[in-house]
């Protein structure tokens, strides 16, 4: 029995040695590995790190002495005890006495105070501060003053995007009913006038005002004009007293017809001051003649490019176009049979390509070929019409140069084409309702085609038609111009380049007859656009380039009783709102830290949202060449079945909800939420708004009050500011509030001074309470530079903080000349300072770490600097809650020197008694990396992989770790991307390199040359086909990319891995720095893996057969 129980104990060892070993056999490699990289060394690393770097952080940001204040405000009072009820006297607007010893530190410190002088650098006042006399009251007095209330509210997003939209129907109005002034005072002018062809009137010439000529002497139509800079119209120098007037370069400035239009449209210079004093809010008010001039109010002088041209004809924009004429189907049918060779089809070319630049968002068309074969030029879209967007009329344009003529000409077949495709599109539905047109480019029609036009056209005539003969020959113009006297069209000859343009326009006048007998004065609003042709008139500034606007436009009618009848379009009067202005109304402290609104139009193109990229960057043109061609789908690109886009468009008021990965720096990072969408329309306009809020804390606001004698000593702080593009008060709707900053404009509201401004008294009131609550840090941090012990090495540069609010402090612990990145926190770096449409990146990343932990980051513009520089930030939390408004966000600058030299003394570091490690991050049998929760490095031994991707740098260890789970590749869309293009195709080098070809091409080159020169295309030299033509450059144009972010997976701390690689195995370790994003990864060196493909974040273009939305109707 005895040796049984032997053999059974025997036997149960034998069992758990086996279960053991199956168990944990699959795992001898990573034992091994940490036999390598011991785990538990380099978890000891990390939380010295992680220790080390959390107290620097909140040390020196002053975080846990906000924290404290808050929840004493906010802390239950005497007789309860759980936190719940906590959270219910916060909700219940209780009043409580929030007398602590953290909201007294700044009596114990004896520091001065005092308010910043304006226009005062921080530092000065700072110095001023640290010399004067204390100018506070005592603590205790200071809270005697008041008691503070707080309560927590849950955001009405449709009550918040209604009262959004009747704000924005408000600026909409004024300027509508502006514009209207100006159509009657126009129309009034123009029915006292008597035309007279021997008129003789000098006007204010935009181009020749102030030019002088050898003499000295005003040049004739110049003139002395008095100019003043004015930042209200981008600091141009401008005249607020009179328009001046602009002539398209290739008409004549004193041609009859200009000068009478000049005369009786100087009435208008009285009602635009008039306007500007209602509405100083209003910038550029402007008359475009049908006869081709433009006068414009305030009169500011126009230069012309370095060709001494003005590419500017106010008739081909789309406020005119829009306003002068109703949506309309067009088909363009273009003769390519034989007699159209040589100069005739290019002529042709530009003809079609004209009469696209007078369509518009609302029109539909298609481009037709036709000799004895009928040819679309767009062969994919056979029998139908497309919206005259920018992109599809450039799709189209490409295609015009791949015409060629040959054979004979079958123009019935294609006038039939024609009516078939424009009778089918009406029956759809879509587009036009009664405005219809066939434009026919040819050389003539041996025929009239009445049986044509009497099967498809009459007796309705609801198909206008517009010949086109091109050519110097008459021959076949009679048959012509029947045919567009016979369908209610209109006859133009067109013989060279010159005659294209002017030309084009007059079917404009024809299209309008119906408006102008009904008089139908339409208000038009324009979608979003960039008129850089009048930017570069006006020598804007380069480095801000031109700004985004929507038009208002009416039409302008003769109202001369002999006239009446006959439809007369005398022009189009505009003014131009900046969405900027638009931008102001948005309630931004109650949208939160990742809540924005938009705007789009009727036909679901962008007005105005935070995604929508600048179309400038540094003076340079950097995204899609017209702002319109963006779809809300295109930034909203998760909503993949247009739901939101869609019920926006039909302008109905709703909600919407989808889970949305917004980007962040620079499109780098990405942050994962829940998105709850409110909309509705803008009466009076064809736009919709609409709101984002971010489920969790951002769908509640927290509100606080405090006494106004309070809020105004500490708001007017020289640590404080408040972000630029907010409004709190509205200094530019009188023009003796412009001079005011906005905390000065807050302090003459509040003491009754400035009784006619306009506030926002809910907001003012919430930052002051932010004033007064953060107000404890500023003597706080004053107290740390004052303390010669802290911050020796100066490795801490700045520390701030940020409030829902809008409202900022900072101290510099070094003087700002020695600020390794400079520009932040100033209007140089957009994503660090709050501004109309996003809070602060370091605001936004804070609010999503875990609460009391910190964000750390190289800011990506100072990553390859020589002197970079680490930011850290966490969020501010009211209540311990998922819940709670995230109230503010404090942080540091450090050196990255400072960071990294902090990390390396972690790293030295171990437990054994000897004090000899068994592994070292200064041994070359590892290397140690640390990055952060996005893969970026923050901390390498090369330098110069200092913010780069991790995956670049170790593709196989980053290929590990997200099989592993440990990070999460998320997929991205871009649809305001810039690709690289290559001007000029290898067959082209091909053929330039054999020297025959070249002869040939130049002997091309210039005998197209001299046919096609006459004195209008010599100053009209189209600059963008010279680039195109460009042989061997790169360019970069317009695209869409898909490209890939990674993003840490919370659960997983710590993880170790084996990577086979080419006869050996390569072990890391992966260990998170405790309450921060960052982790250490220490990667085996022993084991060369640089053959694995490294992974990259690389974008990879989309191609399409057509243009995503070529087919939107």
């Amino acid at each position: 029995m005895k040796m049984l129980g032997v053999w059974r104990i025997l036997l149960s060892h034998m069992c758990s040695s086996f279960l053991l070993w199956i168990l944990f056999g699959l795992n001898v490699e990573v034992a091994g590995s940490q036999q390598g990289i011991p785990l538990s060394v380099v978890k000891l690393w990390a939380s010295a790190f992680g220790g080390e770097i959390k107290s620097i952080s909140a040390k020196y940001s002053g975080s846990q002495l906000l924290q404290k204040e808050l929840w004493a405000i906010t802390a239950p009072r005497p007789g309860t005890n759980s936190s719940s009820e906590a959270s219910a006297s916060v909700k219940g607007n209780s009043r409580i006495n929030p007398k602590s010893p953290a909201a007294c530190l700044w009596e114990e410190s004896g520091t001065p105070r005092g308010p910043r002088k304006h226009g005062e650098s921080v530092q000065t006042a700072y110095r001023k501060r640290l010399q004067g006399p204390n100018l506070g009251p005592p603590c205790s007095e200071k809270y005697k003053e008041f008691e503070k209330s707080v309560r927590v509210e849950e955001i009405d997003g449709l009550k918040l995007v209604k009262n959004l939209a009747v704000k924005m129907e408000e600026v909409f109005r004024k300027k509508a009913e502006a514009t209207r002034r100006l159509v009657e005072a126009a129309e009034e002018a123009h029915h006292q006038h008597e035309e007279n062809p021997d008129l003789q009137y000098e006007y204010f010439n935009a181009v020749l005002i102030n030019e002088v000529d050898e003499m000295g002497n005003n040049v004739e139509l110049g003139g002395e004009f008095l100019l003043e800079p004015n930042d209200h119209f981008n600091n141009l120098s401008v005249n607020l007293s009179l328009s001046v007037v602009q002539v398209p370069t290739n008409m004549y400035n004193k041609d009859p017809d200009i000068v009478n239009g000049v005369y009786w449209s100087e009435a208008l210079n009285k009602v635009f001051v008039d306007n500007f004093e209602r509405d100083p809010t209003l910038i550029w008010q402007y008359f475009g003649s049908a006869k081709g001039f433009f006068r414009q109010y305030p009169g500011v002088k126009w230069h012309p490019d370095e060709h001494g041209v003005i590419g500017f004809d106010c008739r081909n924009r789309k406020w005119y176009i829009q306003a002068a004429t109703s949506p309309k189907d067009v088909v363009i049918l273009v003769d390519v049979s034989g007699s159209m060779k040589g100069l005739r089809l290019t002529i042709a070319r530009q003809t079609v390509s004209s009469i696209l630049d007078t369509l518009g968002d609302d029109d539909f068309f298609n481009v037709i070929a036709y000799n004895q074969e009928i040819h679309y030029v767009e062969p994919c879209l056979n029998g139908t019409l497309v919206r005259a967007d920018r992109t599809n009329k450039d799709h189209f344009r490409e295609h015009l140069d791949k015409l060629f003529a040959k054979g004979i000409g079958l123009l019935g077949e294609a006038l039939a084409e024609a009516f078939t495709i424009l009778n089918d599109f009406n029956q759809t539905g879509r587009g036009s309702v009664c405005s219809q047109a066939i434009m026919l480019v040819t050389d003539g029609a041996t025929e009239m085609y009445d049986d044509v036009f009497e099967k498809y056209n009459w007796p309705e005539r609801k198909v206008r038609i517009f010949p086109y003969l091109i050519g110097r020959e008459s021959a076949f113009a009679d048959n012509l111009k029947w045919m567009a006297c016979a369908n209610k069209g209109y006859f133009s000859q067109i013989s060279t380049l010159a005659d294209v343009q002017e030309n084009v326009m007059r079917y404009l006048h024809v299209m309008s007859r119906p408006k102008v007998i009904d008089h139908e004065h339409d208000t038009v609003w324009t979608e979003a656009y960039v008129d850089s042709a009048l930017s570069q008139a006006h020598k804007l500034n380069e480095k801000a380039g031109p700004s985004l606007m929507t038009t208002v436009a009416m039409p302008v009618f003769s109202t001369k009783n002999e006239t009446k009848n006959q439809g007369i379009l005398l022009g189009v009067v505009g003014t131009d709102i900046p969405l900027q202005e638009l931008m102001k109304l948005i309630p931004k402290h109650m949208l939160g830290i990742h809540g924005y609104a938009f705007a789009i139009t009727n036909n679901g193109y962008i007005l105005t949202h935070p995604d929508l990229r600048p179309l400038y960057q540094d003076g340079q043109k950097r995204r899609k060449p017209n702002y319109s061609s963006v779809d809300l789908s295109e930034v909203e690109w998760e909503d993949k079945d247009d739901i939101l886009r869609n019920a926006m468009v039909n302008r109905r008021t709703g909600t919407f909800s989808m889970e949305v990965k917004k980007t962040v720096d620079r499109g780098r990072r990405v942050l994962k939420m829940h998105n709850d969408y409110y909309y509705t329309d803008i009466k009076g306009t064809p736009f919709s708004v609409g709101v984002a809020l971010s489920r969790g804390h951002g769908k509640y606001f927290f509100r606080g009050n405090v006494s106004v004698e309070a809020g105004l000593r500490d708001l007017e702080q020289p640590d404080v500011a408040l972000a630029d593009e907010w409004t709190y008060c509205n200094t530019e709707e009188q023009h003796e509030h412009r001079h005011l900053t906005q905390i000065q404009a807050i302090k003459l509201f509040l003491t009754g001074r400035r009784p006619h401004l306009k506030c926002d008294r809910e907001l003012i009131q919430e930052v002051l309470f932010d004033a007064v609550v953060t107000a404890p840090l500023e003597a706080y941090w004053t107290g740390l530079a004052l303390n010669k012990s802290e911050n020796s090495d100066k490795g801490v540069e700045i520390t701030f903080l940020g409030t829902r609010t809008g409202l900022s402090r900072t101290n510099l612990f070094v003087p700002g000349d020695q600020l390794s990145n400079q520009d932040f926190l100033t209007a140089e770096d957009k994503e660090g300072v709050f501004n109309a449409d996003h809070f602060p990146l370091w605001y936004k990343r804070a609010a999503e770490q875990v609460p009391g932990t910190f964000v750390y980051s190289i800011p990506f513009s100072t990553a390859l600097e020589n002197k970079s520089v680490v930011l850290a930030s966490t969020a501010i939390q009211l209540l311990d809650d998922r819940k709670s408004p995230i109230v503010a966000a404090v942080g540091i600058q450090m050196k990255l020197e400072f960071f990294q030299r902090k990390f390396w003394t972690a790293c030295r570091q171990c437990t054994a008694l000897d004090g000899k490690c068994s592994i070292s991050c200064d041994n070359g049998d590892i290397n140690c990396y640390l990055i952060d929760n996005n893969g970026f490095i923050l901390v390498t031994e090369e330098q110069s992989q200092t913010g780069l991707f991790f995956g670049e740098v170790e593709g196989a260890v980053m290929n590990k770790l997200l099989q592993m789970g440990s990070f999460k590749r998320i997929t991205l869309l871009d649809y305001q991307a810039l690709c690289k293009e290559y001007a000029g195709s290898s067959d082209s080098a091909r053929t330039l390199s054999d020297p025959f070809s070249v002869v040939r091409w130049l002997l091309t080159e210039l005998v197209i040359f001299l046919l096609e020169f006459n004195l209008y295309s010599w100053w009209n030299v189209d600059l963008s086909v010279k680039a195109q033509r460009s042989r061997g450059k790169t360019m970069m144009v317009p695209c869409d990319t898909e490209y890939p972010a990674f993003v840490s997976e919370r659960t997983i701390k710590e993880t170790t891995g084996n990577i086979e690689c080419e006869g050996c195995v390569r072990s890391f370790v992966i260990q998170q720095i405790p309450s921060s994003n960052l982790f250490m990864v220490v990667v085996d060196n022993k084991c060369d893996c640089s053959s694995a493909p490294p992974v990259t974040m690389d974008p990879i273009e989309i191609m399409y057969i057509l243009s995503r939305r070529n087919t939107d109707v």
